[in-house]
């Protein structure tokens, strides 16, 4: 079985990672499936190209951006945003 050091690497920092295991013929276990994690990183590739890289140092912030925005994305972002920083205020 083939597998890529980064998502060893993912374990060994603390993520749940759930794995696929293609060489079984297995593309989907439960609610994890190939075509979700596809979609999410063209999804992201997409923004981060259109700002014409980006530092090391700011990926995880525009990664967390864009998790954020694909978890919302059937809902109004302004309003969201807005209902977060009433309850949370930056004081």
């Amino acid at each position: 079985m083939k597998t890529y050091k980064s998502y060893a690497e993912l374990i060994l920092s603390g993520y749940k990672h759930k794995r696929i295991h293609h060489h079984k013929d297995e593309f989907a276990r439960g609610k994890n499936h190939v075509n979700g994690i596809e979609s999410f990183w063209g999804y992201t590739k997409t923004r981060m190209v259109k700002l014409r890289g980006i530092r090391k140092t700011k990926f995880l912030i525009h990664l967390k951006e864009s998790e954020y925005r694909w978890n919302h994305k059937r809902e109004d972002t302004y309003k969201l945003l807005l209902k977060e920083l009433w309850s949370r205020p930056l004081n």
